[in-house]
C-alpha cells in the first residue's frame, strides 16, 4: 500500500497539469521587406532640401526612376549631391514612400 500511495499521488499531478494551449490561426507573416533597407544606384536627375531624384539604366533594359524623401536624418556621405551625379542610395520604404537613409555620391558630375 506504501508504494502504491506515491505512485498514484504521481500520476494525478502528471495528469492534472495545465496542457499548453496553441492558437488554431497561424501567426501573420512579417512584411520585412517594408522594413528591410534596399539600394537603389543611378544618376542625380533632380534634387532640393526635401527630395532626390535617380535614373538608373541598365545595359539592354528599360530605365528606372525613383524618386526619395530627405529628412534630417538622411546621411550624406561624399558631400551633397548634385545633378548627374552618380549615388547610391540606401533607403526604406514606409507608407508614405521611399525615404533615403544615405546617400553615397560615387561621382561627381564633369
Amino acid at each position: 500500500m506504501r508504494s502504491i500511495f506515491p505512485g498514484l499521488l504521481g500520476l494525478l499531478l502528471v495528469l492534472g497539469a495545465p496542457r499548453p494551449s496553441y492558437s488554431q490561426q497561424p501567426d501573420q507573416p512579417w512584411t520585412a521587406a517594408a522594413t528591410k533597407d534596399q539600394y537603389f544606384t543611378g544618376t542625380v536627375m533632380a534634387v532640393d532640401d526635401a527630395s532626390l531624384t535617380v535614373n538608373r539604366t541598365v545595359l539592354g533594359k528599360n530605365s528606372s526612376t525613383k524618386t526619395f524623401t530627405l529628412t534630417a536624418e538622411t546621411m550624406f556621405e561624399g558631400g551633397k549631391p548634385q545633378i548627374r551625379s552618380q549615388v547610391t542610395v540606401r533607403y526604406v520604404t514606409t507608407d508614405e514612400g521611399d525615404r533615403a537613409v544615405r546617400v553615397i555620391v560615387r561621382r561627381s558630375p564633369k
